[in-house]
């Protein structure tokens, strides 16, 4: 049996060029059931006004397996927002999972001793694009993240002589004033 995964942290960013409202940023925890990660997965349980938790399923009676709950990092306050993170994002997500196992990222032994919590994110700026939406971008995206960010967490990415190596060259991207730090 693997050593005991007791709580890692990962999280990731995929986007494609020209379409930022198709991006996904999971930020995720992955452990042990009886412990801290467990723990916080169950309290999760309850009801959040705009913030509802939801399982990982691949389909109706499919869910993956560590199980996995998704909360969404915005208020989903409409319809179309709603059914993106029960249908593309759902799916992405638990599709990334079982790959990770499949891929042996995820120790096959430790499924039913797992659980992770992911947040998602979901642009708001998606109302804006209805139908138009490339729901196919959105998928690959929040797949690839979500398996990019399970993967730095089993493997404690970045390490901390990474992130001190790159303190003064490496800004961050939403904040410009950052980069004169």
């Amino acid at each position: 049996m693997s050593k005991k995964i007791v709580l890692k942290a990962g999280e990731a960013t995929v986007y494609t060029p020209g379409k930022d409202v198709t991006a996904a940023m999971p930020e995720l925890v992955i452990g042990a059931v009886d412990g801290p990660v467990g723990t916080a997965f169950a309290s999760m349980m309850a009801q959040s006004k705009g913030h509802t938790a939801m399982f990982a399923i691949r389909d109706l009676n499919q869910m993956v397996r560590p199980a996995t709950i998704m909360v969404p990092k915005v208020t989903l306050k409409d319809a179309f927002t709603i059914e993106l993170f029960g249908g593309v994002v759902q799916a992405a997500t638990a599709d990334a999972v079982l790959d990770c196992v499949i891929e042996n990222i995820i120790p096959r032994d430790q499924v039913t001793d797992l659980c992770i919590v992911s947040l998602v994110w979901i642009d708001p700026g998606v109302v804006k694009e209805g139908p138009a939406l490339d729901k196919a971008d959105m998928y690959r995206n929040n797949y690839e993240a979500t398996k990019l960010a399970i993967r730095r967490a089993l493997n404690d990415e970045p390490g901390i002589d990474e992130l001190i190596r790159n303190r003064h060259t490496i800004k961050h991207c939403m904040w410009e004033e950052s980069w004169d730090k």
